[in-house]
Formats: C-alpha cells, sequence, structure tokens
C-alpha cells in the first residue's frame, strides 16, 4: 500500500487525478458486491448476463458523474479537511439515493428483481463511504506523520533537519502541519518550548510532546542539547523575543551547541499549501527594542506612482530606502552615489522584476552641474538626500570633506531641488547634530538650518532676496516660488548600518576578540533598518499634508530608551556562542575625538510635538534666516580655501542657534513630559 501511495503521489497531477478516479470507480463496484454479500443477498438474475453488465456500467457511469459534481477531484489530499470528506459523505449518499430510486423504478415499470431492499443500500453507503476515505486518510498520515519521513529518507533523499520550536502553541500547531506537508520535507519538529506559563507540560501537539515551560526554558534547553545529538535548528515564534526575558541566553546557548536560530515570520504563498518563513535571528531583534506597526497603506499610497531620487542610494539607509521605494509601487527610481562598488552591490540586491524601473547614476553631490542635469531629465516628486560622511573619529580629521559633502553637498541638492520645482526634498539627519561635538555634529546640524531656512523661506517666499552664493544662485528666482517642501528627519544608531558599532562587534568577534569600547558608561539610541526607513517615509508623507503653524521643518523618531554599548557588546558575544571578559575579551580604549558619552534627539532650546502618527515628532527650533545662511557659507568657503579649520568650526558653530548668530530666538522651549 505504501509503495502505491509513493508511486501516485510521483505522478503528474492529471495522471495523478485520472488515477483516483479509476479507483474511485472500482472502489463503487467493490462496495456494490461487498454490500450484496455482507447482506447475503441472493439476486434473481445473474450478475454477468449482459443485462447484469449493463446495470454495472451504468452504475459506473452515476458514479462518476456524481463524484465530480460533488468536487471529490477538486481537493489537494495531503491538506484535506473535515469539508472534503463531506464531499465524500455527500458523493456517496447521492450516488446510494440515485441506485435505489433506479432499483425501485425498474421492479416498477420492467421486471421484478429479488434479493433486493433496504438494507443492501444502507451496507452499500457505509461501505462505500469507507473505502473511498480510507486511501486518502491514509495517504494524509503518510505525508504527515513520521511514516512518510521515513520512507522518503529510504529513498535517498537529503536528511530532515530536527528542531525545537519556542513559542506559543497556536503557532506550534501551524509550524508542526506546515513543517509535516512541506515538499521537499526541511524540518521536523521534535519538541515544543511553549512561552505560557499555563500550558499543559507533556501534552501532545499533532503528536510533538511539550518538553518545557517558562520559567524553565534555558533549563530545559541545555539538558536537550546535551542528551540530544541530531538537534539541528531552535525555531523562535512571532515576537518572542519582547515576551521572554531569557531570549539572548537561549540564542546564546543554541548557538554554543552548534544550533542554527531562526525566527519564524510567516507563510509564504508559493507552491502548494505555503511555506514556512524563517528569518535570520539579528542583532536588532535580540536587543528586544519594540518595533512600530507601519501603516503601510499611507506609506503606499505617498509613494506608490511617484519618481524618487535617493541620494547616497548605495550606502546603508540610501539601499533600503532604495528598495522599500520600489516595493511600495514607485514608478522609478533613480540612485545618485559617488561609490561604484556599491552601486554595484546595491544592483545584485534588487530583485529582477523591478531592475527596469531602477537607474544609477555615479556622481558626487556636491557636483552642482551634474545633480541639476539628472534632476531635470528624471524629474523627481521626491528626493530623499541620505548621502553623507557619518564616521566621528574620521571626520575630525578629514573635516574638510566632512563640509564638502554634509554641508555643501546639502546645499547643493537642496538649491537643485527647488530650480527644478522637485515637491519634496528631505534630509536624512542624526542625534549628532542635537549640541554638536564634532564635525558631524556642526556639519550635519548646518544641514539641518539650510533646509530649515529654506522650509522657511518657501513658506514665506518674499525672505529670499536675488543674492546668490558664488555663483549659484542660492536665493535667485529658481528658490522663488519653487513650491518645494524641504523638510529633516533626524534620528540615531541604526542596527547594521555601515560602521555601526553591531558591524564593528561583530567583525571583532569573529577574529577572535577584543572587542574595544571607548567607555563603560557610553549608550546610544538604536533602531532597526526597516523601522526607520518606513518611519523616514512616514514622515516625508506627514509633511506633505501640512501647511502653516502645524508645519514643521524637523522631524523626530521615537527611539525608545538608549541602550548602554556595553551591553550590546556582551550580548553579541553570547550571541556567537561564546562568554564575555572569558572567550572574547573586552577592552576600554577611552571617549576619542568628538564622541560624546551621551547622545540626545532633542535640545533644550526645542520644543517637541507629539503628531498623531505613531512614532513621530514634529520639531520646533531655531531657525536662522537666508541672508545670514548664505554670509555664513560665503565665509565657510573662503575657510576652506585657507583650510583653516578652527574658523571654519567656528562658523558652524554660528550656525548651530540662531541667537549665537544674532538672530532673534523663534523656538518655543520645550515643556516637560513631552516626549515618551
Amino acid at each position: 500500500m505504501t509503495a502505491y501511495v509513493e508511486a501516485v503521489s510521483g505522478l503528474r497531477p492529471k495522471m495523478r487525478r485520472a488515477i483516483i478516479m479509476v479507483q474511485d470507480l472500482v472502489m463503487v463496484l467493490v462496495a456494490v458486491a461487498l454490500s450484496l454479500i455482507l447482506s447475503q443477498s441472493r439476486l434473481s438474475f445473474d450478475a454477468f448476463s449482459y443485462g447484469g453488465l449493463a446495470c454495472w456500467v451504468l452504475i459506473v457511469l452515476a458514479a462518476h458523474f456524481l463524484f465530480r459534481t460533488c468536487g471529490l477531484y477538486n481537493t489537494v489530499w495531503r491538506f484535506a479537511s473535515t469539508p472534503d470528506f463531506f464531499s465524500i459523505l455527500k458523493g456517496c449518499g447521492s450516488l446510494t439515493i440515485v441506485l435505489y430510486l433506479a432499483s425501485i423504478a425498474f421492479r416498477s415499470f420492467f421486471q421484478p428483481v429479488s434479493g433486493l431492499n433496504e438494507r443492501q443500500f444502507i451496507v452499500f453507503f457505509l461501505v462505500s463511504f469507507t473505502i473511498i476515505s480510507a486511501p486518502r486518510l491514509y495517504y494524509r498520515f503518510l505525508r504527515d506523520g513520521a511514516s512518510w519521513r521515513i520512507l522518503r529518507r529510504a529513498a535517498g533523499d537529503a536528511p530532515i533537519r530536527q528542531a525545537l520550536f519556542i513559542g506559543r502553541l497556536s503557532e506550534a500547531d501551524v509550524i508542526v502541519r506546515f513543517t509535516r506537508t512541506a515538499m521537499p520535507a526541511e524540518y521536523a519538529i521534535a519538541g515544543i518550548m511553549a512561552t505560557e506559563a499555563d500550558a499543559p507540560l507533556g501534552t501532545q501537539i499533532q503528536g510533538v510532546p511539550v518538553v518545557a515551560l517558562r520559567p524553565r526554558l534555558v533549563e530545559v534547553l541545555e539538558e536537550y542539547v546535551k542528551g540530544t545529538e541530531n538537534l539541528d535548528l531552535l525555531i523562535f515564534g512571532k515576537g518572542v523575543e519582547r515576551e521572554i526575558e531569557d531570549y539572548a541566553e537561549l540564542v546564546r546557548v543554541a548557538r554554543h551547541s552548534g544550533i542554527a536560530v531562526v525566527q519564524f515570520s510567516g507563510l509564504s504563498e508559493l507552491g502548494q499549501g505555503g511555506k514556512l518563513v524563517l528569518d535570520a535571528v539579528e542583532m536588532e531583534t535580540i536587543m528586544r527594542r519594540s518595533a512600530v506597526a507601519t501603516d503601510v497603506a499611507r506609506i503606499g499610497a505617498f509613494v506608490g506612482g511617484k519618481r524618487v531620487l535617493v541620494t547616497g542610494g548605495a550606502g546603508s539607509i540610501g539601499r533600503v530606502l532604495v528598495k522599500r521605494s520600489l516595493e511600495l509601487g514607485a514608478e522609478a527610481v533613480l540612485v545618485a552615489d559617488n561609490s561604484e562598488f556599491g552601486i554595484f552591490q546595491l544592483d545584485q540586491l534588487i530583485d529582477e522584476n523591478d531592475r527596469d524601473r531602477l537607474t544609477s547614476r555615479i556622481v558626487d553631490v556636491t557636483d552642482r552641474p551634474h545633480m541639476l542635469r539628472l534632476v531635470s531629465e528624471f524629474k523627481p516628486a521626491i528626493i530623499f538626500h541620505a548621502a553623507a560622511l557619518k564616521h566621528v573619529p574620521l571626520l575630525e580629521e578629514n573635516w574638510e570633506a566632512a563640509i564638502g559633502t554634509n554641508v555643501f553637498g546639502t546645499l547643493a541638492c537642496a538649491e537643485v531641488a527647488a530650480e527644478c520645482g522637485v515637491p519634496q526634498f528631505l534630509l536624512i539627519s542624526s542625534d549628532k547634530a542635537v549640541d554638536p561635538s564634532s564635525v558631524l555634529g556642526v556639519t550635519k546640524r548646518a544641514a539641518e538650518q539650510i533646509v530649515s531656512s529654506l522650509h522657511e523661506t518657501q513658506a514665506a517666499p518674499s525672505l529670499v532676496h536675488a543674492g546668490g552664493l558664488n555663483g549659484h544662485h542660492a536665493g535667485a528666482p529658481g528658490l522663488r516660488n519653487s513650491g518645494t517642501k524641504f523638510i529633516a528627519v533626524r534620528f540615531g544608531n541604526v542596527f547594521g548600518s555601515n560602521g555601526s558599532v553591531a558591524t564593528i562587534f561583530q567583525a571583532q568577534i569573529e577574529a577572535g576578540g577584543p572587542v574595544t569600547i571607548t567607555d563603560r558608561r557610553m549608550t546610544r539610541y538604536f533602531m532597526t533598518m526597516a523601522e526607520a526607513v518606513d518611519l523616514v517615509i512616514m514622515s516625508a508623507a506627514d509633511a506633505e499634508q501640512r501647511q502653516g503653524r502645524d508645519d514643521y521643518a524637523i522631524y523626530m523618531l521615537d527611539m525608545g530608551q538608549p541602550v548602554p554599548i556595553l551591553e550590546v557588546a556582551e550580548t553579541m558575544i553570547r550571541m556567537a556562542g561564546k562568554s564575555p571578559y572569558t572567550d572574547i575579551p573586552i577592552r576600554f580604549t577611552g571617549i576619542r575625538p568628538g564622541e560624546k558619552l551621551h547622545e540626545a534627539l532633542h535640545g533644550d532650546n526645542e520644543e517637541v510635538v507629539k503628531l498623531d502618527t505613531a512614532k513621530i515628532f514634529g520639531l520646533r527650533t531655531d531657525v536662522v534666516e537666508w541672508p545670514r545662511i548664505e554670509a555664513a557659507l560665503t565665509a565657510l568657503q573662503a575657510a576652506l580655501r585657507d583650510r583653516d579649520k578652527a574658523a571654519a568650526l567656528a562658523i558652524l558653530a554660528g550656525l548651530y542657534r540662531a541667537e549665537q548668530s544674532g538672530a532673534p530666538e523663534q523656538a518655543v522651549p520645550k515643556t516637560a513630559g513631552q516626549v515618551g
């Protein structure tokens, strides 16, 4: 029987269905014979006479018609459920009634037939339902249970990976079912570790035992990996990292034992019946930062059908902005970046179906004529300005490059956006711009002031005069009445971005240590890459709808609570299956030039306004008027020509707050308790 099921399941769908149809008709004939034998009926005519053979043919035709009508051949039987077996019940019942009525009509109008009564038809119904259902039940049992896995291994298939599942019992039920029905089979759930404290220990979910409950998950996992040699995989359920305190320790125990760790994130709709989607457990998951449920409909409506330009699109943030814009249905996306290799890497990450909507150009954002030509030809509806130099210690030495890219690059792109009438320009800013203590900080704050001032001048065009910055004509008619909405979005560190502590620590751990930390007291804000990008787009969507007093030049993302850098390092070492200080040493090197122990997302002179959109705030901050910005930038260019770092930093410091440059303060003081 098993060999027959295996042979039939390996055929093409049409051939397999034809064989099942023939099998059902044979079963009907067997059911007729068995019903007569079991009821000890003696017919008054020969079953193999011409008349008897005609009856057999009519029964077969009636059965085939009724079975097709009742939907017996519309089901994938390894996913059969109660409604599918009801179809068999309906088909066999209909056939029994039709045959019974036909026998009555034949006896009434043609000739009497002895040996037939209601008892034979009741037996026929029970027998036919049983023997037609039995092969399907047996097939599903083989496909769902261990018998099929043993059969497939015997056939020479690759061994199935044994896994433990940690999560809620409702998810365990789904995962066990899909791991058993997947083709080809990849995983087998050996045990369930339930996160519900009141789950019934020792019971089974589809034959898989519940082996552990909270709070003994770590203890049981350690016992399990010591006593089991063939455990390959640990699967976490959705959101488990936010439900249990021992999440990082469970990851450490598993990886220390050579067990791969993944997280269940849903079911794909590919193939027959779907497939589990298992994601790698990354640093942002371990740190248990609660992510925001994105309003996909809103950001999709904002980006969908638009032409999007991303400067610095080959960088970490820019790359995700590009991919997300394509996913949300942007008409076309243009990447402007000066990294040839970065653009090459980006092209490899983009899905084949999206590449016809993506264009990449190698260009320096400080090259204003080149940027003007690109924007004029591409005609974007929004520019995400992510191009920037961001490494704090490196920029202390390379201050000229920092000013060139972060300040004058932002200026050039903003001017081009206004001159070409781009509806929206969004600057990706940084928490380093708050009370800046580094070259990076003062350049990002200057970039914010450029954008904020342009935001104000577009709201009140009369403020713009017909001056110019070294021939760029920043205040020329190209800016006046352009209609461009200028905004900046300020947030902190992003997990996995180029040069972030997570990527540096990962490389140091893989090299065997030591992991270097500047100061054990240092903290930073962290956010996942996907969340940061979605909230940036949400900020742009929010800004598009705002006018007047409720309009904001700078948005701030809610980063949650700051995380100690030492905790990040210790957690990542444990994730790698190592012990901090023992297997991987941690060395403290001292604060480097420009670094601060703690970052802030807003200054004391900034008012934080809570918006209707979750995790996004508006900022009311000092704004330097455009003529003063022009004068400061002209002086800054002179300082660059003279290579006078002190003068350049003094000029940038003058742009930090409006009162420092002699302009009247326009910010409303922040009130206590406005930031969660």
